[in-house]
């Protein structure tokens, strides 16, 4: 008898054991109960009959890096599904654009399983059929755009697949979060041909641009000059105002002091040009002055207005 309650004892401990399931955080298992659906098993401390109850499988990618530091992919069957975010890192492939370049392109898929029991019955390899979707859904996209388009328009590019992948999946219960292209890497000559209209392209623009530089400078130094011109314009005319105003004065002060000794005053003007000349004379070292009769009486009559100047009767 006590063997029999000891065997007793260990295989109820067996079952305890076996019936025992934790289910860590974030995670959940999906229990079928003789081959049928029975439940969904979240975070916590769970007791399932293991003869009976079962834990349905699900298909899992795992990328895995050697010590070379290469990545390949893994496919694992996991009893627990992971509903945290996951970023699938698809391997490079092959695109043909609208115009007939054919490219590469890496992408990242970030997804979230919200459905666990459709994502264990409503698909049979869900990494498998999320990558395939997503590199026909690519193939479908880029197909319509032209290669410059393509290289210009990522957002668009993204946002467009991640609808298109997020309506596709619903019915698989995923939610595909973001679509991201890591690289888009056309072929060596087409990026040689790249390189040299973008060159062109520059040397156009600096070539433009110091055209334009050139004609601003043109025009500034011809409004400078236009305004000098102006400046100086004005500041003769004012010079001449001013040189008539002081010889109409003087010709006042003359006209005053001629009344007092009865001289022409346009003799006595043209006496001071004479003098003004007689200095320029001197000044150039002529050694013949020629002076007009006529200049005898002009200066007499310059020194008698002098008188005048003076005070002198």
């Amino acid at each position: 008898m006590p063997v029999v309650f000891i065997i007793l004892a260990v295989f109820v401990l067996i079952l305890i054991a076996k019936g025992l399931v934790v289910i860590k955080q974030a995670q959940v298992m999906i229990i079928e109960r003789l081959g049928k659906y029975n439940r969904t098993l979240e975070s916590g401390l769970h007791i399932i009959w293991p003869v009976i109850d079962k834990s349905r499988a699900i298909n899992w990618r795992f990328v895995r890096t050697d010590f070379q530091g290469n990545k390949y992919v893994q496919i694992k069957t996991e009893t627990k599904i992971d509903l945290r975010e996951t970023v699938y890192d698809f391997p490079r492939q092959n695109v043909i654009t609208s115009d007939n370049v054919s490219i590469e392109i890496d992408a990242l898929l970030y997804f979230q399983v919200t459905d666990p029991v459709k994502a264990v019955y409503e698909i049979n390899n869900l990494p498998q059929a999320i990558e395939k979707l997503t590199q026909t859904t690519l193939r479908n996209v880029i197909g319509e755009l032209e290669l410059d388009k393509t290289l210009t328009s990522r957002d668009t590019i993204n946002s467009k697949l991640r609808d298109i992948l997020d309506e596709a999946t619903d019915k698989w219960g995923v939610k595909v979060n973001r679509v991201e292209l890591q690289d888009i890497n056309p072929p060596q000559e087409i990026k040689v041909a790249m390189e040299k209209q973008m060159r062109a392209e520059r040397d156009r623009r600096a070539k433009i641009l110091e055209a334009e530089g050139e004609k601003k400078s043109k025009i500034l130094v011809a409004e400078g000059e236009k305004e000098a011109q102006i400046k100086r314009a004005e500041g003769e005319a004012r010079s001449k105002i001013l040189v008539a105003e002081a010889e109409a004065k003087a010709i006042q002060e003359v006209s005053r002091a001629v009344e007092k000794t009865g001289t022409d005053p346009a003799q006595y003007l043209l006496a001071v040009k004479y003098i003004a000349a007689f200095n320029e004379i001197v000044q150039k070292e002529d050694k013949t002055v020629v002076i007009p009769y006529e200049a005898s009486a002009i200066l007499g009559s310059v020194k008698l207005l002098e008188k005048v100047f003076r005070g002198d009767k």
